[in-house]
């Protein structure tokens, strides 16, 4: 479980490639934590095995996913040697 929160650990995409590609390595599946208007209970942070922030900023619910869905994207694209990504 990675939980979405402001006091997560911020990576950059090259870092995130990095995480996806660890992901992958471990071959488990992911649940990636979307926090809701209240956020996330204490003990569901507690639980999460890491902590990510996507920026310091609040961003309304449906763009987070729009969001996360880009950086996935381009993380892959990284590690598939695609030319996506121009960081």
């Amino acid at each position: 479980m990675v939980a979405l929160d402001r006091r997560g650990q911020g990576w950059s995409t090259e870092d995130l490639a990095l995480q996806l590609m660890a992901w992958l390595g471990a071959g488990r599946d992911l649940a990636l934590l979307v926090r809701g208007p209240h956020g996330l209970a204490q003990r569901v942070l507690a639980r999460a095995d890491q902590c990510w922030s996507l920026s310091r900023l609040t961003f309304p619910h449906p763009l987070v996913r729009v969001i996360l869905a880009e950086q996935m994207y381009r993380a892959w694209t990284l590690l598939k040697g695609y030319h996506y990504h121009r960081g």
